[in-house]
């Protein structure tokens, strides 16, 4: 089963990739995380990313696509995948397709700007582990540190709420578009399924709801 999940950032699309990937046993493929990842080695391509994420805007099409095709080519994706924050553009979309990358569901995840602003703000993350806390929803047991190891937490530079309405106003422009996209092809193509929910929910009714779609 290969899966899509749209939705603006800070909608909750990497939770439900986790839980989806442990529930079905499929691989969660998170560009954001790869990219960071990328980052934190200081790689060529991290600096440049990093200068881009830090502004609020999206990396290049041709960087997604190359990232996600080398990722997908993987054994271990060979028996299905979660796809979280790709594609974002037309441009990614049909690259997918043209590299024959098979999709059976998108779920596109609904979210009023004001909640992914409030849920993006209050993000705070472990730097050395990824572990990932929310100062309203999830708070650590001690303000701004981390709950196993008392190290400091930090906001990142793209969490920050100029950043944050940037990629609203992205996300909105250019990755939107991918709504008419895969609900046309789903209208076209009995194989795959769209599918839209509120994501302004808890994450436990979301998650029954995906495996109710599902």
């Amino acid at each position: 089963m290969n899966i899509i999940l749209l939705g603006p950032p800070g909608s909750g699309k990497g939770t439900q990739a986790e839980i989806l990937s442990n529930d079905l046993g499929i691989a969660h493929i998170s560009t954001g995380n790869i990219l960071r990842q990328e980052i934190e080695e200081q790689t060529d391509l991290g600096k440049l990313v990093a200068r881009t994420m830090q502004a609020g805007d999206l990396v290049d099409d041709e960087t997604i696509l190359a990232v996600t095709i080398k990722t997908l080519k993987s054994p271990e994706y060979s028996k299905g995948f979660i796809l979280d924050g790709v594609p974002r553009s037309l441009a990614q979309a049909q690259g997918l397709k043209n590299n024959n990358i098979e999709i059976n569901h998108v779920i596109d995840m609904l979210c009023s700007d004001e909640e992914v602003i409030q849920r993006i703000t209050n993000r705070r993350v472990h730097p050395a582990s990824g572990r990932i806390y929310n100062t309203l929803s999830n708070p650590p047991r001690v303000t701004d540190k981390d709950d196993e190891t008392g190290e400091d937490l930090v906001q990142r530079d793209d969490d920050k709420e100029e950043t944050v309405r940037k990629r609203l106003q992205n996300y909105n422009e250019i990755t939107s578009p991918l709504k008419d996209y895969y609900r046309e092809m789903a209208n076209n193509d009995p194989l795959i399924k769209y599918h839209q929910l509120d994501a302004d929910k808890s994450p436990q009714s979301i998650a029954e709801y995906i495996k109710h779609l599902l």
